[in-house]
């Protein structure tokens, strides 16, 4: 099609078309003997993709940098629309709190009937913080290079490595949700699919979500039956209140300790009222076990096995444990091999 008939059938004008061609967001064909612009399929769903993420808010050179991505997996029209909701998802729940702190505003100023500058401050300033520590995140691990190999890996970790004992900790975290038939789960940050796979073999139905496009097609190849969706932990890709647990394996050590305390507040959003959560991942108990184990470390001198800790972000337990409560849950923790432990948590 030409790009009148593009124009018509998208609702926007040739000259926003032309604008994303010249800031190459889009590559439309040219006839060689007119040198008409010639418009696929494809460049249609490109097109809406680019239209939908400019609607909400997204900047020209993010979402070139998005598609470039695109271009260089050879992705589909799913991939484009799975981006598009990746994106919706993560603008909802920034408007969300937006508009939680402009609800906070106008309450203090009904009850005070002034609200100081510095207050209006400190407000905007919590949430500006809060939007940054969402973006900051940075795929440091390449995980869809590490995709394919990914189950090798941890299925060969021996005694004293973080991975030990993998399929007895996956284990672990079913035996202590105890899912029963008719309800429905997350598996937050799901890799491969390990973990969600034992649920469905018990015939739980599973949903999962990744940031890692490789990851989800792995997941969605042992588990037919799980809907997958592209996603992040600070804007889980699904409504409130849609799964009576939430679980998550060896996934929060690759969040900073502020984007941790994002994904806790992203798992109680989504669960059902007294849902049920349950994390198994790397931790210490508290700084002084961190420091305390390091120096041990240190002592014999293992040193690549201290530049592995430092690498990622082993978690501080009883900060996750407060955070969990604050957010009413009431929890327990355990620990289960050398770097492993189990927080289980109640709504």
């Amino acid at each position: 099609m030409h790009i009148r008939e593009m124009a018509k059938r998208l609702q926007i004008t040739p000259r926003a078309i032309r604008f994303y061609e010249e800031k190459g967001l889009i590559r439309p064909r040219k006839e060689e003997s007119s040198g008409y612009r010639t418009f696929s399929e494809e460049d249609a769903w490109r097109l809406q993709t680019v239209i939908s993420l400019r609607e909400v808010g997204m900047p020209i050179e993010d979402i070139k940098g998005l598609l470039e991505r695109l271009d260089q997996e050879e992705e589909s029209l799913l991939a484009y629309l799975e981006l598009q909701r990746a994106y919706m998802y993560d603008r909802w729940i920034e408007m969300k709190n937006v508009i939680h702190t402009t609800e906070t505003m106008i309450t203090r100023l009904k009850q005070d009937s002034q609200l100081a500058p510095s207050s209006m401050f400190e407000l905007a300033e919590a949430n500006k913080r809060l939007r940054q520590t969402r973006k900051d995140w940075v795929d440091r691990w390449n995980f869809n290079q590490l995709a394919p190999h990914y189950d090798e890996l941890v299925g060969q970790a021996q005694h004293g490595l973080p991975h030990e004992k993998y399929e007895q900790v996956l284990e672990q975290v079913v035996e202590r949700i105890a899912p029963v038939k008719g309800e429905k789960g997350l598996d937050a940050g799901t890799g491969t699919g390990n973990l969600a796979k034992r649920f469905c073999d018990r015939g739980i139905a599973m949903c999962a979500f990744d940031q890692s496009r490789e990851m989800l097609k792995l997941c969605k190849a042992k588990n037919p039956a799980v809907e997958t969706k592209l996603g992040t932990f600070f804007a889980i890709p699904y409504l409130d209140h849609t799964f009576d647990f939430v679980v998550s394996s060896y996934a929060l050590h690759h969040l900073t300790d502020e984007q941790k305390l994002l994904a806790l507040s992203e798992f109680q959003r989504v669960l059902k009222p007294k849902g049920r959560l349950a994390i198994a991942d790397f931790m210490f108990i508290n700084h002084s076990a961190r420091e305390a184990h390091v120096a041990s470390l240190r002592e014999a001198g293992l040193d690549e096995t201290i530049r592995e800790i430092e690498d990622e972000y082993y978690a501080d337990r009883s900060v996750l444990l407060q955070e969990l409560t604050r957010l009413g849950f009431s929890t327990e923790a355990e620990k289960l091999t050398t770097y492993v432990h189990l927080l289980c948590a109640q709504g």
